[in-house]
């Protein structure tokens, strides 16, 4: 049978056949999380009206100083600079959990770098070297970034069950709402991350045989079957969390007791 050799021909830079809007996505990704990059790190750096009354920004959880009453190590000590504040000492470890997701991976990679800027697109590097060298290859410890992501949601949900109580008696505010949410959907994010769910059954080669396991491995299949939609719902809603614990704190929005 005849064999004809076919020149492989790079694309230019956005050079594509596709008559679709293929650029929405990697734009809408790219705004979506130059949004979130921009307020997180201006609220980390604020150092202030974080909490309101049982109400805690989950960007400041734990809460290593400020509150002497609440703060893990009390006061914050005189000689640390301004900008070091405790979403600052923290936020590494949320931030690196998502950074190193692989669903992240894919989104960030192609709106920030355009490598590639969607499917079958052009795109502007010649060679390919992948995650097998620095920096990229730090992406493997993903899993380790999970285990401090799981640790980081039982303070968050203490801090949910903390603003079910005020001043000693049980209420419900519309606060509490919006830290319980952030819990749900950041569990839901977590919980059906890609790591989680070769850890729980994805190492056997006959899962059958284990069923408590195989549950497990069900559960968190279909939530990363959704993975994308919790990791952008979580995402923002811990911005909204830490808006409105902020805007409370102000005095610029009222809390309205629900019960």
């Amino acid at each position: 049978m005849a064999q004809v050799d076919v020149p492989l021909v790079r694309s230019r830079f956005g050079e594509t056949s596709r008559a679709d809007h293929w650029w929405v996505q990697p734009v809408a990704v790219f705004l979506g999380l130059s949004a979130f990059i921009v307020y997180s790190t201006w609220a980390a750096l604020q150092g202030q009206h974080y909490r309101f009354g049982a109400y805690l920004s989950p960007m400041y959880s734990p809460e290593l100083f400020g509150d002497p009453l609440h703060a893990w190590f009390g006061a914050k000590a005189s000689w640390m600079p301004a900008w070091v504040t405790g979403a600052m000492l923290i936020l590494w470890a949320p931030g690196g959990f998502r950074v190193t997701c692989y669903y992240y991976r894919g989104a960030y990679y192609k709106a920030f770098w355009a490598d590639p800027p969607s499917c079958t697109v052009g795109e502007p590097r010649k060679t390919y070297l992948g995650e097998r060298s620095f920096p990229l290859i730090i992406q493997n410890i993903h899993r380790y970034f999970m285990y401090l992501a799981l640790a980081i949601l039982v303070i968050l949900a203490r801090d949910a069950w903390d603003a079910l109580w005020f001043d000693g008696h049980f209420g419900i505010g519309v606060g509490t709402l919006v830290l319980v949410t952030n819990v749900v959907l950041l569990s839901c994010y977590t919980f059906g991350c890609h790591s989680l769910r070769h850890l729980v059954g994805g190492i056997r080669d006959r899962i059958s045989g284990a069923p408590v396991r195989k549950q497990a491995y069900d559960c968190v299949s279909c939530l990363n079957r959704r993975h994308m939609l919790f990791a952008w719902c979580s995402l923002f809603w811990v911005a909204f969390s830490d808006l409105y614990v902020r805007m409370c704190s102000m005095g610029v929005w009222s809390d309205w007791r629900i019960f």
